[in-house]
C-alpha cells in the first residue's frame, strides 16, 4: 500500500511569504487544532481522574504521561528521520484520536475507574515521544529556509491560541456532558487535523528518501547525537536551550503558585499573572509572524535569555500584582522571542537528515527533564523564600544568555535572509 507522503505532491519553490502560502496554512489549522484537542484533554483526564479517585490517585493519572515520554523522547528524533516527520505527525495525531474517542465511549457507557485514565494517559505520553520531534521537524519540509522564524511565530500563536480557547471549551463541555462529553470533543478536534494533514504537500530536503548506511535505531541515535556534539552551533545552542528552561520552569510553575499564596493574590491574581505571560509570549510570536525575519539571529536570542532572566527573577520582589502582570508580560516576550529565535537556528542550522533528533533531544531538555526541577525549586521555596529562589533560577536561565553569547559561531549565527 502507498503510503500518503509517497504521493503527495512535492511543494515548488516557495514564492509566497508563510503567513499566505495556502499549504503553509493547512498546517497551521492541523495544528492548531491539535493542540485544541490537547488542551480540551487535559482539562478532561484531570477532571474525570478527580471524579474517579482520590487527589493523590488523580495527580499519579495527570503525571503517567511524563515517564514514556521523557525515556522516549530520543528515540522518537530516530523514528521521525527514518520514516518522515509527515507521516509521524499523522500516524500520532490518528493513535491519539483513536485513543480518546475510545475512553470517552467507555466512560459514557459505564463507571471503569481509574485505569483506563491511566492506560489513555501513558498512550499519550508514548506518542508525544514521537510526536514532538516530528512536529518540529517538519516546518522546513514545507516552506523555504528564509520562512521559518515567520512559520515559529505562527506556531507560537497557534499554541497561544489553543491555551486560551481550549481550557474554556473544555470546561463547556464538562458542564454540559461530563468528561465523556469533553473527551469526545477532544478526539473530534484530534481528529479535524488530520484531513488537513493529509492535504500537506511537502518538500523533499536534501538526503530525504536517500538510503543511508544500513544500521540500528540505537547507532541512529548515537549518530544524532554525535552530530550534535560536534556541531559548531548546535551544541552551544543546546546548552543554552537546557540553562534558560531549567531556569525558567520552576519559577514560572510552581513557584508562581507559591509565590501569589504568600502575597495573597488568590487564585485569581495568578490567573492575571500568568495572562499577562501570555500576552507577551503572543506578542513575540505576532512579531515574528508578521516581520518574518530579525537579523543577528543569536545576538537576539542570547541578550533576549538575559533580559528574561532579570524580569523573572524581578517577579518575587515586584511590590504588587499590577506590577508583577506588567513584568510578567516582559517575560512572556522576551522569552518568546528567545524561543522563537533558538527553535529558528535550530532548524536552519541542523543537516535535514538529523532533523527529528536534533528536535528530540531539544524536546528532551524543554518537556521532560526540566519539569524534573520543580519539586526542587517547591522544598526550596518552602526553606528559603521565593526571592532567594527566583534569584537563583534566574542566574541559571542567565547563564544560558551568557553561553550565546560568549561562543562566536552562535554569537553571529544569522537566519537566511
Amino acid at each position: 500500500m502507498t503510503s500518503p507522503a509517497a504521493t503527495a505532491p512535492l511543494v515548488p519553490p516557495a514564492a509566497a511569504r508563510a503567513h499566505r502560502d495556502p499549504n503553509v496554512l493547512r498546517w497551521l489549522g492541523a495544528y492548531t487544532s491539535s493542540m485544541l484537542g490537547d488542551s480540551v484533554y487535559y482539562l478532561a483526564l484531570s477532571w474525570a481522574a478527580v471524579q474517579a479517585g482520590s487527589p493523590a490517585q488523580a495527580g499519579l493519572v495527570m503525571s503517567a504521561s511524563a515517564l514514556p515520554r521523557a525515556v522516549l523522547m530520543l528515540g522518537g528524533g530516530v523514528v521521525a528521520d527514518r520514516f518522515g516527520p509527515r507521516r509521524v505527525v499523522i500516524g500520532s495525531d490518528a493513535v491519539r484520536c483513536a485513543a480518546v474517542l475510545a475512553v470517552a465511549a467507555l466512560l459514557f457507557l459505564t463507571r471503569p475507574g481509574l485505569w483506563p485514565l491511566a492506560l489513555l494517559a501513558l498512550v499519550f505520553g508514548t506518542v508525544d515521544a514521537v510526536f514532538l520531534p516530528a512536529v518540529g521537524a517538519l516546518p522546513p519540509r514545507l516552506t523555504e529556509k528564509d520562512q521559518l522564524a515567520r512559520v515559529q511565530g505562527m506556531r507560537g500563536l497557534a499554541i497561544r491560541c489553543a491555551s486560551v480557547v481550549g481550557a474554556p471549551l473544555g470546561g463547556l463541555a464538562v458542564a454540559a456532558g461530563g468528561a465523556p462529553a469533553a473527551f469526545a470533543v477532544a478526539g473530534l478536534l484530534i481528529a479535524v487535523s488530520l484531513p488537513l494533514l493529509v492535504s500537506v504537500r511537502v518538500r523533499k530536503l536534501p538526503q530525504d528518501g536517500t538510503p543511508g548506511p544500513a544500521g540500528t535505531a540505537w547507532s541512529d541515535l548515537r549518530a544524532g547525537l554525535r552530530y550534535i556534539r560536534r556541531h559548531r552551533v548546535l551544541a552551544p545552542l543546546m546548552a543554552a536551550i537546557a540553562l534558560g528552561d531549567l531556569g525558567f520552569v520552576g519559577p514560572l510553575n510552581v513557584g508562581l503558585t507559591l509565590l501569589a499564596d504568600r502575597r495573597g493574590w488568590g487564585a485569581a491574581g495568578m490567573g492575571w499573572v500568568l495572562a499577562g505571560f501570555g500576552v507577551g509570549a503572543g506578542a513575540a510570536s505576532l512579531l515574528l509572524a508578521v516581520r518574518g525575519r530579525l537579523p543577528r539571529a543569536g545576538l537576539v536570542a542570547g541578550f533576549a535569555i538575559i533580559a528574561g532572566c532579570v524580569a523573572i527573577g524581578a517577579l518575587a520582589y515586584v511590590p504588587g500584582l499590577v506590577a508583577a502582570v506588567a513584568t510578567a508580560v516582559l517575560v512572556g516576550l522576551l522569552t518568546g522571542l528567545s524561543g522563537a529565535m533558538c527553535g529558528a537556528l535550530l532548524q536552519t542550522q541542523s543537516d535535514p537528515a538529523y532533523l527529528g533528533r536534533v528536535t528530540s533531544v531539544s524536546s528532551l531538555v524543554s518537556l521532560g527533564l526540566t519539569p524534573l526541577s520543580m519539586p526542587f525549586a517547591a522544598a526550596a521555596i518552602g526553606v528559603w523564600g521565593p526571592g532567594p529562589v527566583f534569584t537563583a533560577s534566574a542566574a541559571v536561565c542567565g547563564l544560558g544568555g551568557v553561553v550565546a553569547l560568549a561562543v562566536p559561531a552562535l554569537r553571529r549565527a544569522e537566519l537566511p535572509g
